[in-house]
């Protein structure tokens, strides 16, 4: 029997900075919960983020923020594990010098210090992030749990040298076409899962689990129902064991729709 759902949220359910989801999802989620089976939404976004999305139902879902480095529930932090703040400061020194746009994401507060009115608009209208500006990143004093790198296409090749360099210092993901994330070592979306099976006593074959970028890869390997949605990339559907439809055509709600 299923006892747990998980599932990421951009170009899973949504497209890319999306912020509406299908209604119907909502109730169905609750359908499922009456039957014994909990939802945890797992997404590089912070929880703040994913609270708004699940708006009508957010306290009755756990939520896997920041990659899994941060896991909560109704507003409140049940683990987050920090970056080391020296390292933080010497990356955000390369991501400039790389020209790309630094994100510094505390436990509840995302920081920016772009002068870019048009991209704080598309993170608090867009992703519903908790926006908080600042003069410089590198004066920020808070506890850090996630550090990312943004351009508005093809990250993935610009990002190539910070790869190469923090690649054994940090944990770093592919999060969609525009963001390089990185958290400290040991933390992804798959270690989060794994924390809350152990502490629900859930196992892989009583989890189910939806994805379609790199940083899900870990937590497929979380779930024996692994599914890939249809506009997964490549390396994703090669790691699930099952696929279902695209986001566009609201697959994971049509897999969900059968376990009731």
């Amino acid at each position: 029997m299923i006892k747990l759902v998980v599932s990421d949220i951009d170009g899973t359910l949504l497209e890319d900075g999306g912020n509406q989801l299908n209604p119907e999802l909502f109730e169905v989620i609750l359908k499922l919960r009456q039957r014994g089976m909990q939802f945890a939404a797992a997404s590089g976004r912070q929880w703040a983020s994913i609270e708004a999305v699940f708006e009508p139902i957010k306290e009755k879902i756990f939520y896997l923020s920041d990659n899994g480095a941060y896991v909560g529930m109704c507003g409140r932090r049940l683990f987050v594990n920090p970056i080391d703040r020296d390292l933080v400061r010497e990356m955000i020194r390369d991501i400039r010098a790389e020209g790309l746009t630094a994100l510094l994401s505390g436990p509840d507060v995302v920081y920016m210090d772009q002068d870019d009115d048009n991209f704080y608009r598309w993170l608090v209208e867009g992703y519903k992030f908790r926006v908080k500006r600042v003069p410089d990143l590198l004066e920020v004093e808070d506890e850090f749990i996630k550090l990312s790198a943004y351009k508005k296409s093809q990250v993935e090749a610009a990002a190539k040298g910070l790869r190469e360099k923090y690649g054994h210092r940090l944990k770093m993901t592919i999060s969609g076409d525009m963001w390089l994330d990185c958290m400290a070592n040991g933390v992804n979306k798959g270690e989060a899962v794994k924390l809350l099976q152990d502490s629900l006593q859930i196992t892989p074959r009583e989890t189910i689990v939806f994805g379609d970028q790199l940083n899900d890869m870990e937590m497929l390997k979380q779930a024996y129902y692994s599914f890939a949605i249809g506009n997964a990339r490549p390396e994703v559907k090669a790691e699930a064991r099952f696929q279902a439809d695209a986001n566009v055509r609201d697959g994971v709600l049509k897999v969900l729709k059968l376990l009731l």
